[in-house]
């Protein structure tokens, strides 16, 4: 259950989240979603909360509802040029880039953000679960982000994305061991999970 619809009352606030921050492999997504101002959906709430199901429904009532909203994508191999971090502030610049309507604020989940332009912004600890523009954020970036794992779980059945989208799983893991890696893995990270244990990356 969302306790504030909005964080800056008298502007026009985009809610900003991103997806896939802590996975061996794939795209890290982010969106940005500007609500009405006198927006209240109940349901809304952080989407690590929802079932897979409630997120999809929820998917598109906030694409029908929302007064504009987009999603922004960065590479594996940017992820490893520039890191993860870096490469999620990117993702949430790219998702404002493509809003039809310029917000006048912004509303982060977490702790840091890189400023955008010269808009002011807040950043909010579990935002995700306390305003309704970063759970819509949530929402969509998530959903989005599961579609491409499910995409690519097709042409690399073996390392289990289907099930686990790409976080360091056992199965992933051991899939990686097995059969080394794809294309869509982050190379500077440590995809074994063990100091110990070392792959050729055919690089």
């Amino acid at each position: 259950m969302i306790l504030e619809p909005h964080f800056y009352k008298d502007l026009i606030e985009a809610g900003c989240d991103e997806a896939g921050r802590g996975c061996l492999a794939g795209s890290v997504f982010a969106a940005a979603v500007i609500l009405p101002s006198d927006y209240n959906n109940p349901d809304l709430n952080d989407s690590k909360q929802l079932s897979e199901k409630k997120r999809y429904l929820l998917r598109e009532q906030i694409q029908k509802d929302a007064v504009s909203w987009a999603i922004g994508v960065v590479t594996p191999e940017e992820i490893d040029e520039i890191n993860i971090l870096k490469a999620s502030f990117l993702a949430m610049h790219r998702a404002l880039d493509q809003l039809t309507v310029r917000p006048q604020a912004i509303i982060v989940d977490g702790n840091r953000f890189v400023p955008y332009h010269d808009l002011p912004y807040t950043t909010i600890i579990k935002g995700d679960g306390k305003y309704q523009s970063i759970a819509a954020a949530s929402i969509l970036a998530k959903t989005y982000r599961d579609d491409y794992m499910n995409h690519l779980a097709e042409q690399y059945p073996m390392y289990g994305w289907k099930s686990n989208k790409g976080y360091p799983t056992k199965e992933h893991r051991d899939g990686i061991k097995k059969y080394g890696i794809s294309p869509f893995h982050r190379k500077s990270y440590n995809l074994l999970g063990s100091q110990e244990l070392s792959l050729e990356f055919g690089e």
